[in-house]
């Protein structure tokens, strides 16, 4: 215990948050993941042989992991905070800005997307060609859960998405690396905007690239 209880404060853990004054588990802490990983080591499994080294730097992962899982713990209790549901409440107006995905590969990057997305109250994210879109559990692991409030929808094309965001006064943005390409933080944004963002390796098509205003 004096091992794990050092490495914790190491992490900036006070161990008797998840101690009463008698060194039993606080009352308050039932239930709390952070405390089994704490009791795992405290109380090992029978015939559970370890050396000294190795005993201090199992205490240190320990210690980690008690850190992180008390750290959702708190989160999860605490009502203010990370409450999804009132901060959808909030967003009462979106950002007439959508984002284009043009045949992005990866689902945890399209996660990123979505997760920014909501964060930066867009209006929506339009998935076009092989990109992965929602529901997607790949992409679930790094939007966590953005996905499901972000307005999305799916075209099989991106030529098409193109063709109904102009259809609907969209001015079209290619973000590419170009021989006329400007500074992004110096380019205007009109409203409504739709960003391009193209594949990992090849980039925005040529032939999309042909069909934006800028």
């Amino acid at each position: 215990r004096t091992l794990l209880d050092s490495a914790l404060e190491q992490y900036g853990v006070d161990p008797r948050e998840l101690n009463d004054d008698d060194g039993k588990v606080a009352s308050s802490s039932l239930g709390n993941p952070a405390i089994k990983a704490y009791m795992s080591f405290i109380y090992p499994k029978p015939n559970t042989a370890m050396h000294v080294h190795s005993l201090k730097k199992h205490a240190q992962l320990i210690a980690a992991q008690v850190m992180m899982l008390n750290r959702e713990h708190n989160a999860r209790q605490a009502e203010y905070l990370r409450n999804i549901d009132n901060a959808q409440r909030q967003v009462t107006k979106r950002h007439e800005l959508v984002v284009v995905l043009d045949n992005v590969r990866s689902a945890f990057n399209v996660g990123q997307i979505f997760r920014t997305a909501e964060a930066a109250a867009l209006q929506e994210v339009v998935t076009c060609g092989i990109t992965p879109h929602p529901p997607h559990p790949q992409i679930n692991k790094t939007a966590l859960g953005a996905e499901e409030y972000v307005p999305t929808r799916h075209f099989t094309s991106t030529k098409k998405a193109l063709e109904y965001l102009r259809s609907q006064g969209y001015y079209i943005i290619g973000m590419e690396t170009t021989a006329r390409s400007g500074v992004y933080s110096k380019v205007n944004y009109p409203q409504p905007t739709a960003l391009i963002v193209g594949n990992e390796v090849s980039g925005i098509c040529t032939e999309v690239m042909d069909k934006c205003d800028e």
